[in-house]
């Protein structure tokens, strides 16, 4: 373990054996840091934090300062990040609010590039990629293995579902179903661009979990039908399919409503 001389630690932070700290770090009170973690220059981990192992958090990184909420007045709330994590250069992630989760969760294995910013309550599950100055609201939910590029922007409350991939500068205001691409292109907000093909094929999903795919998208948001009747003719023409289930399930939970093309 080194702890430099210049960083600032609480003594009530629980830092574990092989843990880095850079100069002019600060740790502050009811901090967990688990074993193999760095922590850069002048970054600030805030109070009521989690950080488990093997994360890399970067120079003037900012995880788990209070939220950007008028509401929030102190209480404690917490910020919890598993492990593998890297974190980059002025990313920055805000505890929870008594009003959300009272918790902002992040998963494992993801990477949050320069001045990516995650609201209060978000919930990002594991090997999520969110680029450069991607940001979300406060409440939206990540699932697996997203890929959110260069300045997205994502509505309070949205979900974007696993295996998807947004497109530089979208805005998101809808949620947007597992498997999918979508851009912005010559609107202001996001639209459906087809399924995630390339991604899907390098995360080793078979032929037949695509093509089902492929024929559920069609029925959903090529065959102008509305969306509860889209919904009964998949379940009865394309055989029992996880993929396919994924997607009708989420279709039909989601509270904002689905983004489409």
């Amino acid at each position: 373990m080194a702890i430099h001389s210049t960083a600032v630690i609480h003594p009530s932070a629980k830092i574990a054996e092989g843990v880095d700290i850079a100069p002019y770090a600060i740790i502050e009170e009811n901090v967990t840091i688990g074993k193999g973690t760095t922590i850069g220059a002048h970054a600030v981990i805030g109070k009521w934090t989690e950080l488990g192992e093997n994360n890399q958090i970067f120079q003037m990184t900012s995880i788990g300062a209070p939220p950007q909420d008028l509401k929030y007045k102190g209480e404690e709330c917490w910020t919890r990040i598993g492990n593998g994590n890297i974190i980059r250069e002025f990313a920055t992630i805000h505890r929870g609010t008594v009003t959300g989760h009272a918790e902002t969760v992040v998963g494992n294995n993801n990477m949050m590039m320069a001045y990516s910013h995650v609201a209060h309550d978000c919930r990002i599950g594991n090997g999520v990629v969110m680029a450069n100055v991607a940001t979300l609201a406060g409440h939206v939910t990540i699932q697996d293995n997203v890929i959110l590029g260069g300045l997205v922007a994502i509505h309070q409350f949205v979900t974007i579902g696993a295996y998807s991939m947004l497109g530089g500068g979208t805005l998101v205001g809808l949620d947007i179903p597992p498997y999918m691409i979508a851009t912005s292109g010559g609107k202001r907000e996001a639209a459906l661009r087809g399924l995630n093909l390339i991604g899907l094929k390098r995360r080793g999903f078979s032929e037949l979990a695509i093509n089902n795919l492929k024929k559920a998208y069609k029925t959903l948001f090529m065959a102008g039908m509305k969306q509860v009747d889209a919904i009964v003719k998949i379940r009865a023409e394309i055989p029992p399919c996880e993929e396919v289930d994924n997607l009708v399930n989420f279709i039909e939970k989601s509270e904002r409503g689905i983004c489409r093309g």
